[in-house]
């Protein structure tokens, strides 16, 4: 815009320029012959020179328009003129009546009465607009007035001109870039803010406060990008759900078979358990207190286990079946994972854990906040349970196009390779002694599966020289 508003400015004034320059001395030529012509219609319509009001008339003409004349006769006696020594005009005058070369002239017009030029008199270097001829028998007169001004003029004027177009240039370059650049910081400012949102990132808003166009276009940006967001969470949702509704009733009755398997599977144990401790304190085995206190405590740490897995299995079924509806939002899992580590601060002070995240403000991400944070803290519980070797946890994320992958690390013991693809089965167990001293269900990393399928995003485990990782990945678009 500004390099523009220069060019178009400093094309203007060359064109002044070369108008001044090339008509301006016309014009003024047109002006002067104007003046004797003026001068020349007073003189041969006077009927007496002595006249007041004729004198008066014609000493302003000659004032106003820097004009001398004179009127003689044949004997070049001088009858009337305008200056007190005529003599320098009788004498150009009578060169001019006899054609003396000593003159150089430009005829402009010329009829019976009178002849008008441009005269340049090479002995004092001068330069006038002449008008001469006759005023009746034996009178004749010219008229003159010096041109040496106007050209003088027309050159100050054209100086003038380029002086001013000069600073004109400079004064407006400066201001065009000033206001251009108020002009375009805005509009750059939308630019951005549509870069993002095309990008679907919706946090970026206009932040302008002006009332003009483009402030007017900023807030409806702004509302444009609320509602795109409002949007595309909505759409986010209304697929999942109808991804969900589709593999649903292909799924529903294998699930419902695994289910009933896995539930008796699971639940034999912990029965034959409780019903031969019931047996025993009924057929009055026992007969010291210390022993059948040990017996309601197993029959108890039984029933709660039995408790526990039918809580997760609960949870798994409405997972798996998609009564736990997926709602997409956007949110910052950053706080999610502080949120989540710090409940476990307590059970790793316990086991002599420590935990290490650099916090990553700003991690924006589309999933079901709460579906997440389960998966996270199934991860930490396995991480915690199975942390071995220097006793350390690590989370971190790591950033891809359109995606983030969330690693949790635990220092121990690695994951035999055969049982690596087996891990996401229910009730899948590499070490069973160790699950079920923790309470384990086997369930955790099953729930984590059904709720990555329900999102369909990436998750899985692989082994470290000194640990364990276990990450999976959520879309940030």
């Amino acid at each position: 815009m500004a390099v523009v508003y220069i060019l178009l400015l400093g094309v203007t004034l060359t064109a002044c320029w070369i108008f001044n320059d090339r008509f301006l001395e016309k014009s003024y030529l047109n002006y002067k012959k104007d003046n004797l012509m003026e001068v020349y219609h007073l003189l041969s319509e006077a009927e007496d020179y002595s006249d007041s009001s004729f004198e008066e008339e014609i000493m302003r003409l000659c004032t106003t328009y820097n004009v001398s004349f004179v009127v003689t006769d044949a004997a070049s006696n001088t009858i009337y003129s305008s200056i007190k020594d005529p003599g320098q005009i009788s004498m150009q005058l009578r060169d001019i009546v006899f054609a003396r070369d000593n003159l150089e002239k430009e005829m402009i017009s010329e009829n019976d009465s009178y002849s008008l030029s441009f005269l340049r008199d090479p002995v004092i270097k001068s330069e006038y607009a002449v008008m001469w001829g006759n005023l009746g028998e034996d009178c004749f007169f010219m008229i003159r007035t010096p041109l040496e001004s106007v050209r003088e003029s027309v050159r100050m004027a054209n100086h003038m001109l380029l002086f001013i177009g000069l600073i004109a240039l400079i004064l407006s370059g400066v201001v065009s870039l000033f206001v251009s650049k108020r002009i375009t910081k805005p509009i750059l400012e939308l630019a951005e803010v549509s870069r993002n949102m095309a990008g679907l990132n919706f946090e970026s808003k206009y932040t302008g406060t002006s009332k003009s166009e483009i402030g007017i276009l900023g807030e409806n940006m702004n509302q444009l990008s609320s509602k795109l967001e409002e949007t595309i969470s909505d759409l986010k949702t209304a697929n999942l759900e109808l991804q969900r509704d589709v593999e649903a009733r292909r799924n529903a009755d294998q699930r419902r078979q695994e289910f009933l398997a896995n539930v008796s599977h699971e639940l034999k144990t912990p029965i034959a358990l409780i019903q031969g401790y019931a047996e025993g304190l009924k057929d009055g085995v026992i007969e010291d207190s210390e022993s059948r206190d040990y017996y309601c405590d197993v029959i108890m740490d039984e029933t709660k286990k039995m408790n526990h897995l039918v809580k997760r299995l609960i949870s798994l079924n409405h997972v798996e079946s998609g009564e736990d509806a997926m709602v997409m939002e956007r949110f910052d899992v950053n706080e999610l994972i502080l949120h989540s580590m710090e409940a476990f601060e307590v059970m790793c002070e316990q086991e002599g854990i420590t935990q290490h995240y650099v916090s990553q403000p700003g991690l924006f991400v589309w999933a079901d906040e709460y579906q997440v944070e389960e998966v996270l803290r199934n991860y930490l519980s396995n991480a915690v349970h199975y942390c071995r070797g220097k006793k350390e946890i690590r989370v971190s994320v790591q950033r891809s196009e359109g995606h983030i992958r969330i690693v949790v690390y635990n220092s121990g013991e690695p994951i035999p390779e055969e049982s690596l693809g087996r891990l996401w089965d229910k009730f899948y167990k590499v070490d069973k002694a160790r699950t079920r001293e923790y309470g384990g269900s086997g369930l955790g990393l099953s729930i984590v599966k059904a709720i990555m399928d329900s999102l369909h995003q990436a998750y899985g485990v692989r082994n470290c020289d000194d640990g364990v990782e276990f990450w999976f990945e959520l879309e940030t678009k």
